[in-house]
C-alpha cells in the first residue's frame, strides 16, 4: 500500500492502516528517535507514544503544508525532545540503575580484587577503626545507612556524621 492509499485509511481511524503506517515507517522513526537518546529502552518508549500521538492528531495534518513524513518525522523529534527535557529522564540519567553493579556483587572475591586494585582499601586501613567498620558496611557490603546503624547499634545520625567525617578524613588520605 502505498502513502497515497494509506492516509484516507488513517483518517478513518482503521485499526489495518495503523498497522500499516507503523510497519512502514517505525524503522526510520525509531533511528532518529535512538540517535537523540542513545537508549535502547527509552527509544522504544518514545516511538509508541510518537504513533499515539500521530494517531490522535492525524486530523491536524494538512498535505498542503508538507509531505506525511515529514509530518510523522517532527512528532517523533519533537516527543524525542520532550522527553529528554523531562525532569524524570534527566534525573534517570543521573541515577545510575543498580543494575548496572549487580554483577559487582555476584562473587564477593571479585569485589574485593577490584578494590584492592584501584586501592582504596589500604587508604581505608589509615582510618580510625571506628570509620574502617562505617566504610567497610556501607560501601564494600552495601549496606544502608539504617542497616549500618542497626548492626553498629549507633543512633542512624551518629552514622551520618561519622560516614561524612571519615569520608572528609579519606579525601585527605587521596589528597582529593
Amino acid at each position: 500500500m502505498t502513502q497515497e492509499e494509506l492516509l484516507p485509511q488513517i483518517y478513518k481511524k482503521d485499526d489495518r492502516a495503523f498497522t500499516l503506517m507503523y510497519d512502514m515507517y517505525s524503522k526510520s522513526l525509531y533511528s532518529v528517535i535512538y540517535n537523540l537518546v542513545r537508549d535502547q529502552e527509552e527509544a522504544e518508549d518514545v516511538l509508541q507514544e510518537t504513533f499515539v500521538k500521530i494517531w490522535k492528531n492525524i486530523d491536524s495534518y494538512n498535505e498542503s503544508k508538507g509531505r506525511f513524513y515529514t509530518w510523522i518525522l517532527n512528532i517523533a523529534r519533537n516527543t524525542t525532545i520532550d522527553k529528554l527535557r523531562s525532569k524524570g529522564f534527566n534525573n534517570k540519567q543521573k541515577n545510575l540503575s543498580s543494575d548496572n553493579f549487580v554483577h559487582l556483587l555476584d562473587d564477593s572475591n571479585k569485589l574485593t580484587n577490584k578494590i584492592d586494585t584501584i586501592g582504596i582499601r589500604e587508604f581505608v586501613k589509615k582510618l580510625k577503626p571506628k570509620c574502617i567498620q562505617i566504610i567497610d558496611l556501607l560501601f564494600f557490603k552495601g549496606y544502608t545507612q539504617q542497616e549500618a546503624s542497626e548492626e553498629l547499634q549507633i543512633p542512624l545520625g551518629t552514622v551520618k556524621t561519622q560516614n561524612r567525617n571519615c569520608i572528609n578524613d579519606l579525601r585527605n588520605f587521596l589528597k582529593v
